[in-house]
């Protein structure tokens, strides 16, 4: 990776691990039958796209679950506690592995997320680690319900260009989705498919002679 001056890493399983099939487990247990259409890894019913660009606030995102599962009385707390059950936490020692990167290249965060993951990842980094946010790892971390635009659209990957001048030519991009892959790939940059489990990312770095 001689050329590489830039890298932008994704957040779930690169950095912070996630479990889709929880979530599923977890929605069903709310009533919802249809999981496998309604949230997946490489499709989702609209609801969660809307979530992620701030399209729906997290009331109207509730909403949309109760309607989804027929049923109006379950509580806000049932229907958060279903959704940040995707979230697992830091692998390994990811923050350090960030920090190694970062001496050798501008780095940047982009996730698609959303105000009730958000609200649960900073106040677990902030208890687990004692850092309110991702300021010292990254050059800039974009989280796409602040940006109202999300992967794997060409457009947020031409704004985190644009604002940061970069040359996409110099820059690289890691996610473990193919789908933002080729959504990052139309903008022009190099890109990394990450297929192994998060706690492997210092190996996988390694095995792509980025550290």
């Amino acid at each position: 990776m001689e050329k590489i001056k830039n890298i932008i890493f994704d957040y779930g399983n690169v950095i912070f691990e996630i479990n889709f099939k929880r979530t599923q487990a977890a929605l069903l247990q709310l009533g919802i039958t249809n999981v496998e259409e309604f949230f997946a890894h490489k499709n989702h019913n609209p609801l969660f796209d809307d979530f992620e660009t701030a399209g729906i606030s997290p009331a109207e995102f509730r909403a949309g679950i109760r309607a989804a599962a027929n049923n109006p009385n379950l509580t806000d707390e049932q229907i958060d506690e279903a959704w940040n059950s995707l979230l697992i936490g830091i692998s390994g020692n990811n923050h350090e592995v960030l920090l190694e990167v970062k001496e050798k290249y501008r780095t940047f965060l982009l996730s698609n997320n959303n105000e009730i993951h958000y609200d649960w990842i900073i106040n677990y980094i902030k208890k687990e680690f004692g850092i309110e946010n991702y300021d010292q790892y990254f050059e800039k971390a974009y989280f796409s319900q602040h940006m109202r635009l999300r992967k794997p659209n060409v457009n947020i990957f031409e704004q985190v260009i644009k604002e940061n001048n970069l040359n996409p030519n110099e820059t690289l991009f890691i996610d473990d989705s193919p789908q933002h892959i080729e959504g990052a790939k139309k903008a022009g940059l190099h890109t990394l498919l990450m297929d192994v489990h998060p706690e492997k990312l210092r190996d996988f770095l390694r095995q792509h002679h980025i550290l």
